[in-house]
């Protein structure tokens, strides 16, 4: 949002426009008032709420005037706050709103979310859980991925890349993953933010219906675009901050760079133990032997993208196809605007969870949709077959296909909360229908046939295939017919000799014999 010079006294202290509107919106919350400021503030605790309740001061009731308290909320006693005889608690609270405050003052025009604030809120969660690799675990680590490589060269036509295996902190696999985090969620986290403001814009301009009398009368003309800006960016750093929460919690499940079926991390080779040291409890399996599995299906899921290199380009884009028609539940947002409390951040993130999207999708986010399950399905499925054969001899290897793909088709915890969060949930709903595929193209066709597949995605496996392994030849060299009678029709159209269909020999002649 840009910045006009209209108060220069907040200019004279340091502060921005943004800031002055929030001084006289939370009172003292945002530092201490000069001398002039207080002879002309005559009423401490009355004034504009915008819907704002709570306060987020300190002291005793004794000296509120001092205060100035939150607008709009008379006689309001901070020292009744049922967290006010904590000083910790007040200190944190006070902290998040000025941490809001600060990340909305950092954005750059046209950014709707701080992205520094939602890798700061991921890489919180983890802050006091997060073991070290010790130098056994990365050597062990890399053992393992290594053999996995040795194996999967009887498994798959698809060559090893020769990398080094590497033992992945949450925060390393945080800071490794976060690009790719910012391409599948920025288009529905700057959806969200121009909601609000929209949400915003809308009362302030509509009479200012739904706002509170004191707002109204203290409101200046104009004033609708700067409140509507702020607000915007507030949304878009709240809900940040929940998405970073979200990515935190998936760090706690992970175990690998590419777990979820992306090549998050690109396509570098990374397991994370102390995830895998959870996942491997109660299963009653050898860790190395659990350790030996998981590596298998890391590198094959590697190896797959990195010798189809149009899959993940495929995948992301079908995902901002998909997010591009989100549509927000706009009654959600009103909540939001006309509840936020900046004494409990918590509140205003819950507004952004289950409930925020509506759920009719467009023709064209059915397709995204469809398209990015099935492949999500198709990958992993793959996956599945190779690390069944490369693995073969392992004891608990069925045991650990069952383990792995219920976990990759039903998700977890933290998966729910970023699905709800972003829309859209990365499940291979359809991973055993897949997998089934694979194994009969590898029984009819050997390793080399199945891996051709991935040959080029105009003729990859569909939803009929699935459905029906067995005819999956046939419908493919009449796809491959369609694609190529295509290119052929282009080719001639780009070459000038397409053939409209026309005697071009002579004149045709009309009705009548008369000719055109």
């Amino acid at each position: 949002m840009s910045h006009n010079s209209g108060d220069t006294g907040g200019e004279d202290r340091g502060q921005g426009p943004d800031e002055e509107f929030f001084r006289k919106l939370f009172g003292e919350a945002f530092g201490e008032k000069s001398d002039q400021d207080k002879d002309e503030d005559p009423k401490p605790d009355s004034g504009p709420s915008i819907g704002f309740t709570g306060t987020p001061g300190s002291g005793s009731s004794s000296d509120k005037a001092d205060q100035g308290g939150f607008p709009g909320i008379p006689g309001f006693d901070p020292s009744q706050l049922p967290f006010a005889a904590d000083p910790a608690m007040m200190q944190q609270i006070m902290g998040q709103v000025q941490a809001m405050f600060s990340a909305m003052q950092n954005q750059e025009d046209g950014e709707t979310v701080n992205w520094d604030i939602v890798e700061s809120a991921a890489l919180a969660v983890i802050s006091e859980d997060d073991p070290a690799v010790s130098p056994a675990e990365a050597k062990q680590i890399d053992d393992a991925l290594r053999l996995a490589e040795m194996w999967l060269n009887e498994a798959t036509s698809f060559e090893a890349l020769g990398q080094i295996g590497q033992g992945l902190t949450r925060r390393q696999w945080i800071q490794q993953t976060f690009e790719s985090w910012k391409v599948l969620t920025e288009p529905v986290a700057e959806a969200v933010g121009r909601a609000l403001g929209s949400v915003v814009r809308q009362q302030l301009n509509d009479d200012g219906a739904g706002l509170p009398e004191e707002l109204k009368s203290m409101l200046p003309p104009g004033a609708a675009e700067q409140v509507a800006g702020t607000m915007e960016r507030m949304g878009g750093v709240a809900f940040g901050a929940q998405v970073g929460q979200a990515i935190g919690e998936l760090a706690r499940e992970v175990h690998s760079g590419s777990d979820i079926g992306l090549p998050m991390a690109g396509q570098s080779m990374g397991l994370l133990p102390a995830n895998i040291r959870d996942f491997g409890s109660g299963l009653q399996v050898e860790h190395e032997e659990i350790l030996l599995y998981l590596a298998l299906r890391e590198a094959a899921r590697i190896r797959l993208f990195a010798r189809a290199p149009w899959l993940e380009d495929d995948l992301f884009n079908a995902v901002a196809q998909y997010a591009a028609g989100i549509h927000i539940n706009m009654e959600r947002i009103e909540e939001a605007a006309q509840s936020m409390d900046p004494s409990d951040p918590a509140a205003m993130e819950a507004v952004f969870g289950d409930g925020l999207f509506r759920q009719d999708r467009t023709p064209m986010q059915e397709a995204a949709l469809r398209r990015i399950e099935t492949t999500l399905a198709l990958v992993e499925g793959w996956v599945d077959d190779v690390v069944a054969q490369a693995g073969a001899h392992l004891p608990s290897i069925e045991k650990l296909r069952e383990t792995t793909n219920r976990r990759r088709a039903t998700g977890g915890p933290a998966e729910d909360a970023f699905a709800a969060l972003v829309g859209l949930e990365l499940r291979p709903r359809r991973l055993r229908d897949a997998a089934a595929l694979w194994a009969h193209l590898r029984e009819t066709a050997g390793i080399e046939g199945r891996d051709d597949v991935w040959a080029h995605p105009d003729v990859q496996p569909e939803e009929q295939d699935l459905d029906d392994p067995s005819g999956f030849f046939s419908r493919r060299e009449e796809r491959e017919a369609q694609s190529a009678s295509m290119d052929e029709a282009l080719r001639k159209l780009l070459d000038g000799d397409y053939e409209s269909g026309t005697d071009t020999d002579g004149p045709q002649d009309g009705p009548g014999g008369e000719s055109r």
